[in-house]
């Protein structure tokens, strides 16, 4: 059995990449990436696939028995279009199975609901395709706070317009264990998995981190139009936008929901004080 991965180069599809490398082994698992030297160091065997090139994943989805489409980058117009470039790729090559990364959101209502909207397109999509799925609806990374921890420590605080909204932040290391179940697992076909771990406000997130990185953040709550300023400022129209709408969503309770985690993977999601500790021993 071949299964691939697509985004591979990016950084959950490479962590999903090696957490199947460690149940099934290098030669059963295929990267696919648009850029292939970019994807090169996981040891695997390489193909090239760009979302936007139908022929292109007609090649590299040869040979290939189960696939994780790993949710496109782009704007959410060309999204759609784009995953049906792969999904018709994998059913005329013979695909049994497609597992999809989906996204925890408001479809109406926030700035990011195109981003969501444009996944529940896919979701469809993947559903009527004819081969058997399943779909991952994921949470919020916790790993992109962690990364932008000196940021925080030069203000002193954590700012966002989430308020009092609480979040049930993952990881990327939790999300590829549970990828991989759905890729390897036939109890799974059929079904769709809020991946998602245990709700906690920016107060929370601000105390979890000071535990572990003995910190001394405080939470400071922005209006949604000033944090969308904040960022547009630091980020640009496109991204601003979307983060702000993010966090829109957490205030509007977009992110506090009941987890399905626990029952596809057979063990509680990891604390997000557990999940800052993993991420300050990996990045020491």
């Amino acid at each position: 059995m071949k299964i691939a991965i697509t985004s591979a180069s990016g950084k959950l599809g490479a962590t999903i990449v090696k957490q199947l490398i460690s149940k099934i082994g290098k030669e059963s698992v295929v990267a696919i990436a648009r850029t292939p030297q970019n994807a090169a160091h996981l040891g695997v065997e390489v193909r090239k696939g760009d979302y936007n090139s139908r022929e292109q994943f007609d090649e590299a989805l040869k040979g290939v028995s189960r696939l994780l489409l790993v949710s496109g980058m782009d704007a959410p117009d060309k999204r759609i279009g784009q995953h049906r470039n792969v999904i018709q790729a994998a059913k005329s090559n013979g695909v049994e199975k497609v597992v999809y990364t989906s996204i925890i959101g408001l479809e109406e209502g926030t700035a990011f609901s195109p981003i969501v909207q444009s996944n529940r397109q896919t979701e469809a999509d993947v559903r009527a395709s004819g081969m058997d799925w399943s779909i991952g609806r994921n949470g919020i990374y916790i790993e992109p706070d962690l990364e932008y921890l000196d940021t925080y420590l030069q203000a002193g605080e954590i700012h966002n317009c989430a308020g009092d909204g609480r979040c049930t932040y993952t990881s990327r290391a939790e999300l590829a264990v549970a990828y991989a179940k759905m890729l390897l697992d036939d109890h799974t076909s059929g079904k769709t998995y809020r991946l998602a771990g245990q709700p906690i406000t920016q107060s929370e997130l601000a105390e979890a981190i000071n535990s572990v990185y003995h910190t001394n953040l405080k939470y400071k709550e922005l209006s949604v139009r000033a944090y969308k300023e904040d960022r547009i400022a630091e980020l640009g129209e496109f991204m601003g936008t979307i983060i702000a709408g993010i966090y829109e969503g957490i205030r509007k309770g977009a992110n506090d929901v009941p987890s399905d985690f626990e029952t596809l993977v057979g063990r509680p999601h990891l604390s997000p004080a557990q999940l800052i500790r993993n991420f300050q021993q990996q990045n020491p």
